[in-house]
């Protein structure tokens, strides 16, 4: 993204530079301000669509969770059924996830981030007035598949349009996106009551958000083939606007980040020979496995202690909320810490005492475990933290992304589903919940092999 960055921005005005500077008298400032303007303004345009799209990477599977026993009797669903509902994101986010950096090449992240919020919108707004369990998984795969893509591309647009500010923006994603996860989780319930007790309205309002996320895209969209015809030669047409003294210190800052269009044309990494790539990756499915069994199933176990259905809404609610503050705290202090295997040890902790919580007391102790298992799932960031850190390049960091995402989710698809059949089969939660705490385990473990202080390039070329 960063080759977008700078021609996206700066190519009108790079372009019309020579002619600048061949005309009598000119000397190549008078485009300047143009571009700086521009490139301004992009950045801006940029910083509002990933908070719009973060935003929108998790209602779709909140919301459900929430009424998740009322879509179950409306159409009809099992136990099990309903454990492989809440096994469809992972799979998407794997199947689809590894389209991510191929079709960021041909077409470039933004437009594919656009259509990805035009089909969350799609299957939002779709999936509940199907009528049937099949359908309704289908159109459940349409917003996933858009959510999947934009998964993977957050952390390359991140990397590339701000690789001097990782932790910070990959934070500011982060929050965003637990904001959205939190927010879908607490207010559900009470929207399917305004909107008259519907479950269908009550889940199908969540596509005007993923519309609104359509929208910073689309100036970018516009700008796509320029950018790709222009990465190669960016860097000449900008030696005539250096020619003005008055303009050599801005346009040094615009090459700030033009390695980028080499970045792109750099031979692909034999990612799986990286043991850091394979830890990520284990990492990452493990946590998605607990962050999906929590988002699917926690409501319907406080359900079943006896807590009401609005109140266990805003007991999911927290859990996601916690995201909130954590999620732009432990970007930036991991990307300050050599190793990052503290912050996974610390992260573990809370999750085994929020699932032996579950298991003791889940009613009388509920806000407890909701935090404790709030904080346990702010291993998401990090991991996506530590996916800008394994790697020095962009295209890099693209590969590391999808593989570590792809795999990861792949490895999370059985947990949700195999947490549905095992409470049908034993009628209560003990063995889901010590299912939980054994994932957890190997958690940290390869949470710690992946946070050492090495690079995917380094372990892939030797």
């Amino acid at each position: 993204m960063a080759s977008e960055e700078t021609t996206r921005t700066t190519s009108p005005t790079e372009q019309q530079a020579p002619a600048a500077t061949a005309a009598p008298g000119g000397t190549g400032a008078l485009p300047e301000p143009r571009t700086a303007a521009t490139r301004a303004w992009t950045t801006r345009l940029v910083v509002v669509g990933i908070v719009l799209s973060a935003l929108n990477l998790r209602p779709a599977i909140t919301s459900l969770g929430a009424l998740l026993e009322e879509v179950r009797d409306g159409l009809g669903m099992s136990g099990s059924v309903a454990g492989l509902l809440t096994s469809v994101p992972p799979l998407c986010f794997a199947v689809f996830g590894v389209m991510a950096p191929r079709l960021a090449r041909r077409f470039g992240p933004a437009a594919v981030v656009c259509a990805g919020m035009a089909a969350i919108a799609a299957g939002l707004l779709i999936r509940p007035y199907v009528g049937n369990t099949a359908a309704f998984l289908a159109a459940s795969a349409l917003a996933l598949m858009g959510i999947a893509v934009s998964n993977v591309l957050m952390p390359v647009i991140v990397k590339r349009w701000f690789p001097d500010r990782v932790g910070s923006m990959t934070g500011l994603y982060s929050m965003a996106l637990a904001l959205g996860t939190s927010t879908a989780a607490a207010v559900t319930v009470p929207l399917t009551g305004a909107l008259g007790d519907s479950w269908k309205s009550g889940l199908a309002v969540w596509a005007v958000l993923a519309v609104a996320a359509v929208l910073p895209w689309l100036p970018l969209v516009r700008d796509r083939g320029t950018a790709r015809e222009s990465a190669a030669p960016a860097p000449a047409t900008r030696t005539p606007a250096r020619q003005d003294g008055a303009a050599t210190g801005s346009a040094q800052r615009e090459d700030v980040r033009p390695e980028a269009p080499r970045e792109e044309q750099a031979p692909a990494l034999r990612i799986t020979r990286s043991r850091t790539a394979w830890a990520l990756a284990v990492f990452f499915g493990l946590q998605a496995t607990a962050a999906y069994i929590t988002m699917g199933w926690m409501a319907q176990i406080f359900r079943d202690a006896g807590v009401s259905a609005g109140t266990a809404g805003l007991l999911l609610a927290v859990t996601m909320v916690m995201g909130v503050p954590l999620a732009f705290v432990i970007p930036r202090l991991a990307t300050r810490l050599p190793h990052q295997g503290p912050i996974v040890l610390v992260l573990g902790v809370c999750g085994l005492a929020g699932y032996a919580g579950l298991y003791l007391a889940p009613a009388a102790g509920a806000w407890a475990w909701a935090v404790l298992l709030g904080v346990s799932n702010c291993a998401f960031p990090l991991a996506l933290t530590m996916v800008g850190m394994r790697a020095r390049t962009g295209a890099g960091v693209a590969q590391l992304s999808a593989f570590a995402q792809s795999t990861g989710y792949l490895i999370s698809i059985p947990g949700p589903l195999l947490v549905g059949v095992l409470y049908q089969s034993s009628g209560g939660w003990g063995l889901p919940i010590a299912l939980m705490t054994a994932l957890m385990i190997p958690q940290m473990v390869v949470g710690c092999l992946a946070g050492r202080d090495r690079t995917v390039e380094e372990e892939a070329t030797r």
